[in-house]
């Protein structure tokens, strides 16, 4: 678990989740960097999972040995499921009213669920190798795969933060933006960034014809297109003027990074 967690990674999440709490209200709310740390062993989970030979096969992650390279299959499968279960009892001790901590587990729980969720996702990642991927068809698995952990992660860091319900429909419209800004660019460095750079094996989505961006719309289109979200995506947070920088400025990454 720790051989994972602490392999590096962005801590994007748990930023999200912050920066969301800073612009519902004005200052970095008391006790969010526990629901950092949820969201974090959450998306450490899944990877482990993402990386076994059954799913994706990766030898390569932040940089570093998978952790069923370094602990076997069985251990990670483990440390996986140990992982989620740690952070919903994590979540459960929320420094948050107890109506707030019940709608932050509800939706992160459907968020790495089936319908739409990061499970179903990954299911209709695994389901769609092989074929012709379509513009319908490639944004339902970044809107599921990748994107519904970081819309939640916006939400959930609003609602700890004391988001009413049209400050989370903002946020979330925020994150559904940007979340599948995120996974275009993910896929562009997949074809454009060697491992070294990456982190992870490069070029795996080609050589396993994943569904992807770049796949439908070419590298160029698809860095127009992840421009474009993320300025409409800075729409949601007209509201909040100067609070919501910080969580612009992370958006702003999603489209930036190199990694």
């Amino acid at each position: 678990m720790r051989h994972s967690t602490f392999a590096g990674g962005k801590r994007l999440r748990p930023v999200l989740a912050m920066q969301a709490g800073v612009t519902i209200a004005g200052s970095l709310p008391r006790g969010i960097e526990r629901l950092g740390a949820a969201l974090e062993m959450l998306h450490t989970y899944s990877l482990i999972h993402d990386d076994l030979p059954a799913l994706d096969n990766d030898d390569l992650r932040r940089g570093k040995p998978t952790c069923h390279k370094a602990f076997g299959e069985a251990i990670a499968i483990l440390a996986g499921d140990a992982l989620q279960t740690r952070a919903f009892e994590v979540l459960a001790g929320l420094d948050a009213p107890p109506a707030a901590t019940v709608q932050i587990i509800g939706l992160i729980a459907n968020a790495v669920g089936t319908v739409d969720g990061m499970i179903g996702g990954q299911v209709l990642d695994i389901e769609s190798e092989g074929r012709k991927p379509t513009p319908e068809l490639v944004e339902a698995i970044h809107r599921a795969k990748t994107g519904a952990l970081i819309r939640v992660s916006i939400v959930a860091g609003g609602v700890y933060a004391g988001a009413n319900a049209d400050d989370a429909a903002r946020l979330d419209r925020f994150g559904r933006k940007a979340g599948l800004a995120f996974q275009i660019i993910d896929d562009v460095l997949d074809r454009t960034v060697d491992s070294a750079h990456l982190g992870k094996t490069a070029g795996k989505d080609q050589a396993t014809e994943k569904a992807t961006w770049p796949a439908v719309y070419g590298i160029e289109q698809s860095q127009r297109d992840a421009a474009q979200l993320i300025e409409e995506a800075f729409d949601a947070l007209a509201p909040y003027g100067s609070r919501a920088e910080g969580l612009k400025s992370v958006a702003r990454y999603l489209v930036e990074r190199k990694n």
